[in-house]
């Protein structure tokens, strides 16, 4: 593990920062539902700020969940949970949870496109909630620092690793770079004053790490990002499977 002074838990400005995050998302939570009480007129009014709420609701907790999921780490009481997993349809179910986060948010300048390499019904042994959370605190930071543009999820494997990448077309690169290889997290957070992605970006490196594996960025484009990461996996042996790679692009529509 990393120095003290990467460490979610040893950061004052980190503490400081979700203190400041709850008290806004609060805010907002009191002041929308005061918003329907006393000026709704019509039901489109209500379901807009009941939305406006629950946004501001699961933002509160994925926040704060991610912070106590990354301390837990940090403390050394994270167990590693891997399950028999069919490589090909591995993102499926987050791909899916993902589209419809952006439906529901009634994103339409983003489009979300998976990029998939088939391997013929390979099965691998791998914790698959490990990674997902890995790619949802990826995809969080880009849609965050995103305003147009697309965001790619894929993954690609050799051997006895895969490899899962995150790529956007935003302009969060420089920001998270830093914030992927810092040794003092204390001192960035003065700079870019940006909790929420400090927290994600720490939380999937502590993860990654868990996994035994490695991470990096690149540029993608000019301020896009491009982050990788490769993690060890078992593949379960089957002789009599006949593997054929190809790979699948898809666009959330």
């Amino acid at each position: 593990m990393e120095s003290l002074k990467s460490n979610l838990i040893n950061c004052p400005t980190i503490l400081k920062g979700i203190s400041h995050e709850m008290r806004t998302h609060m805010n907002a939570i009191v002041a929308f539902s005061f918003l329907m009480k006393e000026n709704c007129k019509n039901i489109s009014e209500g379901e807009e700020f009941s939305n406006q709420i629950l946004n501001s609701c699961e933002q509160l907790i994925e926040l704060f969940d991610s912070f106590l999921d990354s301390a837990i780490i940090e403390t050394g009481n994270s167990k590693i949970d891997s399950k028999i997993c069919k490589l090909d349809n591995i993102l499926e179910e987050l791909i899916a949870e993902l589209r419809e986060e952006i439906r529901s948010d009634d994103i339409t300048n983003i489009e979300l496109i998976t990029e998939i390499q088939y391997h013929n019904a390979l099965e691998v042994l791998i914790d698959k909630s490990k990674v997902f959370r890995i790619i949802r605190c990826l995809f969080q930071n880009s849609m965050k620092n995103t305003t147009s543009g697309y965001i790619k999820i894929g993954y690609n494997s050799e051997n006895d690793k895969v490899t899962f990448y995150i790529l956007d077309s935003g302009q969060g690169y420089f920001k998270f770079r830093e914030f992927l290889n810092t040794t003092d997290l204390n001192e960035l957070l003065k700079i870019h004053n940006d909790t929420y992605t400090a927290i994600n970006m720490t939380l999937a490196k502590n993860l990654v790490q868990v996994l035994g594996g490695s991470i990096r960025i690149e540029c993608n484009g000019l301020t896009g990002s491009g982050i990788y990461f490769t993690i060890p996996v078992k593949v379960i042996t089957n002789n009599n499977l006949n593997i054929t790679k190809y790979v699948n692009t898809m666009i959330a529509i």
